[in-house]
């Protein structure tokens, strides 16, 4: 069967692979659409740490159930937790799955599923009856919905948000979904509409305009009482401990790609909760399942492109020479 690997940095093939043979009592699907992140790129461009190669990618899954269960029956449309959880390490043993010391990520440290079947255990699907291009984005969503719990978000906080992409958005509506005043961040027109779109009730065109500044601005001059970070650059990274407000909260979803110099006494003289938020536990992907269906998602102006397995190399290759102007890619799998 068909799929799309990474022989190594910055080389994507269409290649042939064998049919999943599957645990006993897994579930076979067949993938319908895929979507590709952040993390793809990376991966592609060589800058993603926990990849090896060759490794097939993808791990933003819409499918259908072709063999199931009866909880679980055949013709089902399901999406995808795309990690895997050992049971044993610190954080399972706290009940944070997310966060498994020993996680394996689909199209990360595991093959993943831009490929023509997939078989998994059915405790990681989550059934819906949304369409297939809803599906494809709820994995990232959550990731971004997670940061907002990780942060502890309440309708009496101003959350800015550091990134429109797949991720950012997830952020954006889980904060406007808690009544947060939510503050979008980023350099395209484009996302920051959708942003709109998504509950954000402030833009900031930070290519445009002074961002430090108009921060500083909310909540009568204290800045944002949380900042989420979903980026991944080293100049994000300082911006959110410097412009949060004291006692602040600060969310990092981002990899910076190379080491970040803070000016550390602010950690102190804020007594700031700097966190890290990791993947996504399944009260997430409930929470975004029930964002969408409620209608309340730009689901259609967060998609930038719909491309063909054919068309992944070609795709990665221009995304990686110009990545400010997308959003979400998604790969139509079977016809």
């Amino acid at each position: 069967m068909k799929a799309v690997a990474l022989v190594a940095s910055g080389d994507a093939r269409v290649v042939d692979i064998a049919e999943p043979q599957g645990a006993p009592g897994d579930v076979l699907l067949k993938v319908e659409m895929i979507g590709l992140c952040g993390t793809d790129l990376n991966s592609y461009r060589g800058r993603n740490p926990l990849v090896t190669y060759p490794r097939v990618i993808g791990h933003e899954i819409a499918a259908t159930v072709l063999r199931g269960t009866p909880t679980c029956p055949e013709g089902t449309h399901v999406t995808v937790s795309p990690y895997t959880s050992c049971g044993q390490c610190a954080s399972c043993r706290r009940g944070r799955y997310n966060a498994c010391q020993n996680n394996q990520t689909f199209g990360v440290q595991r093959d993943g599923a831009l490929t023509e079947l997939l078989s998994v255990p059915e405790s990681r699907l989550y059934p819906s009856t949304l369409p297939l291009r809803a599906l494809s984005l709820v994995e990232p969503l959550t990731v971004g919905v997670h940061a907002v719990a990780r942060g502890r978000v309440t309708s009496s906080d101003t959350v800015a948000v550091f990134g429109c992409g797949g991720v950012g958005l997830g952020a954006i509506a889980g904060a406007a979904g808690r009544g947060a005043r939510t503050v979008a961040i980023d350099v395209d027109d484009a996302k920051l509409e959708t942003a709109r779109l998504a509950g954000a009730t402030d833009l900031i065109h930070s290519g445009r305009e002074d961002f430090r500044a108009r921060l500083r601005e909310l909540n009568e001059g204290r800045g944002p009482d949380v900042i989420i970070e979903a980026i991944g650059l080293p100049e994000t990274f300082r911006a959110a401990v410097e412009e949060v407000a004291f006692t602040g909260r600060v969310v990092y979803i981002g990899y910076a790609k190379e080491p970040v110099a803070y000016e550390t006494k602010l950690f102190v003289q804020k007594e700031l909760d700097i966190l890290g938020s990791r993947n996504a536990q399944p009260e997430d992907f409930r929470e975004v399942i029930s964002l969408l269906e409620s209608g309340k998602f730009p689901t259609e102006k967060a998609i930038s492109a719909v491309i063909t397995m054919e068309d992944v190399p070609r795709m990665l290759a221009e995304w990686s020479n110009a990545p400010a102007g997308i959003t979400k890619i998604l790969v139509q799998v079977s016809a």
